[in-house]
Order: structure tokens, then sequence, then C-alpha cells
């Protein structure tokens, strides 16, 4: 069953709700209709050739046709260390970052909030954060 416009955009507030929350420290990086970005606040050098950047990629939301994507980038670097924390978003995590959201009742806000609390924590201890 294809998910309803509604329900796209009740999943999409309720997940970019809780993002917002961490605005400061993090800085907003995209406000979109249908996407939501946060990045580290302190300009940092990336890639192999190590390009300055305006902030470290940290976590978006992302309306799609079929589901509601939320990106969590923190995890990709130690995703064990957050196991404990997500006992019921664990089941929509596909690949090492992304969680799928098809229902309303899916997202969790308190796991969110707990994952992000931590990976401001990491990113802050990496530099990506004043």
């Amino acid at each position: 069953m294809p998910l309803s416009d509604q329900d796209r955009k009740i999943i999409f507030d309720k997940v970019k709700n809780v993002l917002k929350k961490f605005s400061p420290p993090m800085a907003i990086a995209k406000d979109k209709e249908d996407v939501f970005e946060l990045m580290g606040n302190k300009p940092v050098p990336y890639g192999s050739k190590k390009v300055t950047v305006p902030g470290m990629y940290f976590s978006s939301v992302v309306a799609r046709k079929d589901m509601i994507s939320y990106y969590f980038f923190p995890m990709y670097m130690d995703q064990g260390s957050y196991d404990p924390i997500l006992v019921n978003s664990k089941k929509y995590l596909k690949g090492k970052t992304c969680f799928n959201y098809k229902k309303v009742d899916q997202v969790d806000e308190k796991e969110l909030s707990a994952i992000l609390k931590k990976g401001v924590t990491v990113w802050k201890k990496l530099g990506y954060m004043n």
C-alpha cells in the first residue's frame, strides 16, 4: 500500500521536529519541503584533497514517494555503539545509516533524540563542531 500524502507529511514532520531540536548547536544545511539537513557548525577539511567544507554532514530526512528516509551519518563510524539505543528503530535500518519509515507509528522520537544527542557528542569530539 503506497504512503498517503498525509502520512508522508506526518512522518516527515515528526523526524524533522526531532532534528530541529539540535539546531543549535548543529547548523541547518537545507530546509525545504521534502528535505531537512543538519551539519556541523565548523568549517573542516573533507575528502582526499582535504577541501574545506562549511560543516561536516550530520543527519537528514528526505521525503520520498513511498517512504521517508532518515540518514544519520555518525552511525557509519561506530554502528555498534548505537545498537543499545535503537531498540525499536533498528528494524527500519537499511544499510548502515539509513532508516526507512512507511508508517506513522514506526518513528520512535525518543530513540531518534537519543542517537542525535550521542552523535552531537561524537561530532564535538571529532572536531566537527565548536
